[in-house]
């Protein structure tokens, strides 16, 4: 059975999503691109110029990807609706990740004025994905204003912690109908297995890879971690025990083996 995720009317050939921010140099940031297979990048839209007679991100992004502006460094709805605008007028086109952070020391969103932002772009076209924390009743809030997914987060940006807020992110994908992305914290391979594995729709990552040693073959092994936790997904991951249940028997077999020899 075919098993695509689709956004915004359009299908994406992976699960993994990458930021372009805090590579060394753009050349890696496209062979970490390729070696991910990622078929949607984020990017600030300050950091794209497209009249730039010197090194342009954009000519080192893949031409199958999906370009998602951020709205990085808008501190209210306002100005994340003023750079969406700027970003879709510059070409940048209608893909939009809404990231509205005014508390500069966890770098925590603030989810009603992404819900406004939310609420005015996906009005005027745009598809929109918005950057959250996770909690239910917002998330139904922007997918019912028009978000053509949630992006709930992990932990603290770039704090590669992981997974923690597990529970709360299970209740969404348990509840809501959009798809839904694991976006920040994620520090490796394995925590994206993870939010794979209990159904999150796809994993958005950054700094784990552009800071690895090695970022083109993190982002391979970040591929290849989140085909396994999806197929693992599929395949029904089976639930914890309290207690012990061989595989085998335990009991007979040298009993009756003793008995027939007699």
């Amino acid at each position: 059975m075919e098993d695509t995720l689709r956004i915004g009317g359009r299908d994406i050939p992976s699960r993994l999503l990458l930021g372009t921010g805090k590579f060394s140099s753009y050349e890696v940031m496209k062979r970490a691109i390729e070696a991910g297979d990622s078929g949607l990048v984020t990017v600030a839209l300050r950091r794209v110029d497209a009249s730039s007679k010197t090194e342009n991100i954009l000519d080192f992004i893949p031409a199958k990807c999906i370009l998602m502006t951020n709205t990085s460094g808008a501190r209210n709805a306002e100005e994340a609706v003023r750079i969406a605008r700027l970003a879709g007028a510059g070409g940048a086109g209608n893909w939009i990740k809404i990231e509205v952070i005014r508390d500069q020391k966890y770098l925590l969103p603030d989810n009603l004025e992404t819900l406004k932002a939310t609420e005015t772009l996906a009005k005027e076209g745009f598809i929109v994905l918005p950057y959250m924390s996770p909690d239910l009743s917002m998330a139904r809030r922007m997918q019912d204003a028009g978000a053509a997914a949630v992006m709930p987060l992990g932990a603290p940006i770039g704090s590669n912690r992981g997974l923690k807020t597990r529970e709360l992110v299970g209740i969404m994908v348990r509840e809501i109908k959009v798809p839904v992305i694991v976006d920040a914290g994620l520090g490796s391979p394995s925590q994206a297995c993870e939010c794979m594995e209990m159904g999150c729709a796809a994993v958005l990552v950054n700094t784990a890879v552009a800071v690895a040693e090695d970022p083109v073959r993190m982002a391979a092994a970040f591929k290849e971690a989140v085909i396994a936790g999806r197929l693992a997904y599929l395949a029904g991951v089976p639930q914890e025990r309290s207690e012990a249940s061989a595989s085998s028997p335990l009991t007979g077999f040298l009993h009756d083996e003793k008995h027939n020899s007699q």
